[in-house]
């Protein structure tokens, strides 16, 4: 049986390649210092992708591509993707959103780090850059999360017509969708820097 022929397939078949790479390269080349640590943070940069991925979908091919769709008279117009794609893409968005923010914070837990993260590394009796660095994106992404669960997704429903709602409901639940996602895209920039930045160094 072919894994590629599904997702769940080639999901499963990705996972038992990473796990044999893991196996063939002994010695100590887990940066986090941990094998758990390590796998929430393959977890989390898995997720983060998806999410991510996903974002840059929606602002940079689908919302210009239904805009083109919706003015092309002679064309076959947006209802494809609204009724098939654009549900798809949001159930494995929103959940990657909930699943990168969690990893992120299982891992700041096990580095000690969540409570000097969230503070941006500022209680203490000296500053702690690596905190502030990281904290940066951690406070990125709680936002993004947020405008992700409480305004992107409850409005797209509307939009999309998976709830009831009047014209008017529709036309401003598309406005505070759209510059949610636009936020949240403005901000990834700057998350993703910061996520590095304890690493790399803030220009990497």
């Amino acid at each position: 049986m072919n894994p590629l022929k599904s997702v769940g397939g080639t999901i499963i078949a990705g996972v038992a390649l990473a796990a044999v790479i893991l196996f063939f390269l002994p010695g100590e080349h887990m940066v986090a210092g941990s094998q758990l640590k390590s796998l929430v943070i393959w977890l989390h940069v898995l997720s983060g992708i998806t999410w991510i991925g996903l974002l840059y979908y929606f602002n940079f091919i689908q919302v210009p591509a239904l805009g083109d769709a919706l003015s092309d008279e002679g064309g076959p117009g947006g209802a494809g993707i609204a009724k098939y794609i654009a549900p798809r893409a949001l159930l494995w968005f929103r959940w990657a959103a909930l699943a990168t923010w969690l990893t992120g914070v299982t891992f700041l837990h096990l580095q000690g780090m969540l409570h000097q993260a969230f503070t941006l590394g500022l209680l203490g009796d000296t500053p702690n850059v690596y905190a502030t660095t990281i904290g940066i994106g951690a406070w990125l992404g709680t936002i993004m999360l947020f405008n992700v669960w409480v305004l992107i997704w409850p409005n797209q429903k509307k939009v999309l017509g998976m709830v009831e709602a009047t014209t008017d409901e529709v036309a401003t639940a598309k406005k505070i969708a759209f510059m949610a996602s636009r936020s949240n895209t403005l901000m990834s920039i700057p998350m993703i820097m910061s996520m590095i930045g304890p690493g790399h160094g803030w220009l990497m």
